[in-house]
């Protein structure tokens, strides 16, 4: 089988599976509830509660945008702006496409907008994630004395040993062999129509500038207190939504949902997380005692707070970078 068959078949295969892994968590997050109960919470709720919520948010969002500007090398580092622009983007995408295509549309409106390099901007989108996992991990680990009895503790930290030694292996890797075995990697696309042995090497020369935060231990504290922020941020809105709720917990249960929700993230899902976003929601709360009718009237009102804003706000931000590219696009004619 040709290797564009297999790319197609892998990416295919991807897909469906997150479509699989959606339908699993949505039938174990629906299948003991009762209609009436959720529809009862979702009526009797205060929504003034989802404006500090969405505002929460919002700043949560500023905060990860600046994240991702500072994981760039300084002699690379591009406008705060195009970056939320770019953040932005890539939430709407998530959002209405599977496979995580968002993280792909935000490189590219990234190097649309501001230059930056897409192999570094790729670069610097594995190493977000490999600090928002550790970052969740290590709030977990904190908290955990606080916390109810939590049932995943223990894959948690197996999860966290693993990224840990991952992380560790790859700085050595980087320190002894800088970008020597990305030029290697990248070496056989010299061979395809229009890329040349000149272009693999700048961009696995991009790629190793992109992973500066994983050995530059002044991008390592920005990066590690912006993420954690960020984090708090959005556990403060899960909680504040839990006031319009009514269900009586405390600031440690909305940092309990978002670690659920943001090591959840990990798992293949259809656009938009449907199904793993509610179960998680519900894993957390369970916790908790609370039922799971309830629990799921919440989860689903989360999710739309989550999901709404950012197509509204990506429909925008679409709509403007179009038309300054087209702007630009008569002045290069001529």
């Amino acid at each position: 089988m040709a290797g564009p068959e297999l790319r197609r078949l892998a990416k295919h295969g991807l897909v469906w599976l997150g479509f699989a892994v959606s339908a699993l968590f949505t039938y174990l997050a629906v299948r003991d509830v009762r209609l009436r109960e959720v529809w009862h919470g979702l009526a009797s709720s205060n929504y003034w509660w989802t404006i500090p919520s969405l505002l929460l948010v919002a700043a949560s969002l500023v905060v990860r945008a600046a994240r991702w500007q500072y994981l760039f090398a300084a002699t690379s580092r591009p406008p705060l702006a195009p970056v939320v622009e770019a953040t932005i983007l890539g939430q709407f995408v998530n959002n209405v496409l599977p496979a995580r295509a968002g993280e792909a549309a935000r490189i590219i409106a990234l190097n649309q907008s501001a230059g930056a390099s897409r192999a570094e901007a790729a670069a610097t989108v594995v190493v977000e994630r490999v600090y928002d996992v550790l970052s969740l991990l290590v709030l977990l680990f904190v908290l955990a004395p606080w916390l109810p009895h939590v049932t995943w503790l223990r894959t948690a930290g197996i999860l966290a040993v693993v990224l840990t030694a991952a992380v560790v292996g790859s700085v050595v890797a980087l320190g002894r062999f800088g970008d020597r075995p990305f030029r290697l990697l990248l070496r056989p696309l010299a061979r395809l129509p229009l890329i040349t042995l000149e272009r693999t090497e700048r961009a696995a020369e991009s790629v190793v500038r992109g992973a500066a935060a994983l050995r530059d231990w002044r991008l390592v504290a920005v990066a590690s207190t912006l993420t954690v922020g960020s984090w708090i941020l959005l556990g403060a809105s899960c909680w504040t939504l839990m006031l319009g709720f009514h269900l009586h917990l405390g600031l440690l249960a909305g940092m309990l949902v978002i670690i659920a929700l943001g090591l959840a993230a990990i798992l293949p899902s259809s656009p938009a997380a449907v199904g793993v976003f509610e179960a998680a929601a519900l894993v957390a709360l369970k916790a908790y005692r609370i039922p799971q009718s309830g629990a799921l009237s919440y989860a689903l009102v989360l999710h739309a707070l989550n999901f709404f804003p950012y197509i509204l706000a990506g429909i925008v931000v679409i709509h403007a970078h179009t038309r300054r590219r087209r702007a630009h696009a008569p002045a290069v004619a001529r």
